[in-house]
C-alpha cells in the first residue's frame, strides 16, 4: 500500500465515492456528481455544534472519530490556530498550514487577515490526500472565506489532472497567494525557503496515525523555516511532541484549550511569543520520564509503524539508565509526600534505579527544586523550556552521583 493510502484518513467509503465521483466528473465533463455530492451522501458528513460539518475518519483502533471536535469544526480553527498568533499585520504574513484537510484553518487564516491587514498575505497547503482536500469542495462552507479556500483547491486539483471542471466562482483577492501541495509534508519542507513562515499550523489527525509528522527531524525543518518571532501552533498536548519542540530548539508553551479537557501545544523560536507555561505536572514528566522522549525519523522518510517501534525501544533502553520510569507517573511524585503505601513502594522502585532514595529525598528535591519558581504566565527566564532543561541535568547529576548530599 502507498504512502497516500496510508496516511489519508478519511472514512474509506467517502474515500471511494469521492474518487469515483471526480472520475466521472473528468470523464463527462458533468456538474451534477459534485454539485450533488453533499446531498446524496450527506449521512458521512458530520454535523459539528456551530454549524459546520466534519468528516467521519476511517476505523482505527477499531473506532471511528471526527475529522474535528463535536464542540465546532470551523471554530476548532480560530481558537487554536488563529487565536494565539502574534501576527504584525502591517507587514506581510505568510503560513505553512500543514495537513491542510478540507481547508478550514486556512480559511480561518484568511477571514483573520482580511479583517485586520491590507498587506499581503502567503498560505501553503500541504496535504497528501487528494480525496481529502477535494471533500474540502464538497461541503458546504462554513464561512465566506471558505470559499476562497475551494477555489484554490479546485485550481491545484485540476492541474493535478484529479478535477475535471472549474465549478467555483470565488475569486482569490490579489493580495492573497494560495499555493496548495498535494504530497508528503516531510518532502515539501525540505524545500521550503529558510525564515520564512509567520506561523506554522500543524494538524494532522494523531500522533500515533502519523508520527512522522511530529518527529524531531521535521520540527528541525520547521526551525529552519520559522521566522524568530514565528509559532507552530498544534492540538495536541502529548510529551513526545513537546520533547520534540524542544530538542530542536524550541521554546513551548501551553495552547487553547477548546473541545478537550487539555490545551495544546506552542511553540517558538522566541519564548517572548509565549504567554502561558505548560501544566507543572507536564513540564515534569517531560524533562525525567521515558515519555518524554520524541518521535524521530533521521532520513525524513520512515514509515510510521518504523517510527512507532523504535520510540517504544527508546523508551525501554532509557528507563532506569536515563530516565525516570514513567509507570505510575513516577517522576510527578518527588518533592511529595506519599499516603498511599501500595503507591509509594512501586514509585519508590523506580526512583532507586535512579539513585533517589525516596520522594522525599534530598536527591528528589534537588532536582525537582526548579519548579518552585513555577509561573503559569512565563516570560524570557522563567519559561517551560527552561525549567525542563534544567531538570535535565540535574537528573543525570544525581544518576551519575556527580553531586554529593
Amino acid at each position: 500500500m502507498s504512502y497516500e493510502n496510508c496516511a489519508r484518513i478519511i472514512n474509506d467509503d467517502i474515500f471511494d465515492l469521492v474518487n469515483e465521483t471526480f472520475g466521472r466528473e473528468k470523464s463527462s465533463r458533468n456538474i451534477e456528481g459534485r454539485v450533488n455530492f453533499f446531498d446524496t451522501y450527506k449521512d458521512y458528513f458530520v454535523l459539528t455544534d456551530d454549524g459546520s460539518y466534519s468528516i467521519n475518519s476511517k476505523e482505527i483502533n477499531h473506532k471511528v472519530e471526527t475529522l474535528h471536535t463535536s464542540t465546532g469544526a470551523i471554530s476548532e480553527s480560530f481558537e487554536k490556530f488563529i487565536k494565539p498568533m502574534k501576527f504584525n499585520y502591517y507587514e506581510d504574513i505568510a503560513v505553512l498550514d500543514i495537513c491542510a484537510g478540507l481547508g478550514y484553518n486556512t480559511s480561518a487564516a484568511i477571514a483573520d487577515f482580511l479583517k485586520n491587514s491590507k498587506a499581503n498575505l502567503t498560505i501553503d497547503m500541504v496535504e497528501i490526500s487528494k480525496a481529502t482536500l477535494a471533500c474540502g469542495l464538497l461541503v458546504p462552507s462554513p464561512i465566506p472565506e471558505h470559499d476562497i479556500t475551494k477555489k484554490a483547491i479546485e485550481n491545484e486539483l485540476i492541474v493535478q489532472d484529479y478535477a475535471g471542471l472549474s465549478l467555483e466562482t470565488a475569486e482569490i483577492p490579489e493580495n492573497i497567494s494560495i499555493n496548495v501541495f498535494i504530497e508528503d509534508a516531510r518532502q515539501t519542507v525540505q524545500k521550503l525557503d529558510d525564515n520564512t513562515y509567520d506561523a506554522i499550523f500543524l494538524d494532522p489527525f494523531s500522533q500515533n496515525m502519523a508520527p512522522e509528522l511530529f518527529s524531531l527531524e521535521f520540527f528541525r525543518e520547521f526551525r529552519r523555516i520559522i521566522k524568530n518571532d514565528g509559532i507552530i501552533a498544534t492540538y495536541t498536548s502529548s510529551a513526545p511532541v513537546r520533547a520534540g519542540f524542544i530538542e530542536a530548539d524550541f521554546y513551548i508553551g501551553l495552547g487553547p484549550i477548546f473541545g478537550r479537557m487539555q490545551g495544546g501545544s506552542l511553540a517558538s523560536p522566541n519564548p517572548e511569543m509565549l504567554d502561558w507555561s505548560l501544566p507543572k505536572n507536564d513540564e515534569i514528566r517531560i524533562a525525567l520520564s521515558d515519555v518524554g522522549i520524541p518521535f524521530r525519523d533521521p532520513g525524513l522518510n520512515n514509515k510510521s509503524k518504523d517510527i512507532l517501534n523504535e520510540r517504544t525501544r527508546e523508551r525501554q533502553n532509557a528507563r532506569h539508565s536515563t530516565k525516570i520510569s514513567s509507570a505510575v507517573k513516577t517522576p510527578i511524585f518527588l518533592g511529595q509526600t506519599m499516603d498511599d503505601e501500595k503507591l509509594k513502594r512501586r514509585v519508590e522502585r523506580n526512583l532507586a534505579k535512579m539513585n533517589i532514595p525516596s520522594t522525599t529525598s534530598p536527591q528528589a528535591n534537588y532536582i525537582v527544586e526548579v519548579e518552585d519558581d513555577y509561573r503559569e504566565k512565563q516570560d524570557f527566564e522563567n519559561n517551560s523550556r527552561n525549567r525542563i532543561l534544567e531538570m535535565e541535568k540535574r537528573l543525570k547529576k544525581v544518576k551519575e552521583e556527580e553531586i554529593k548530599f
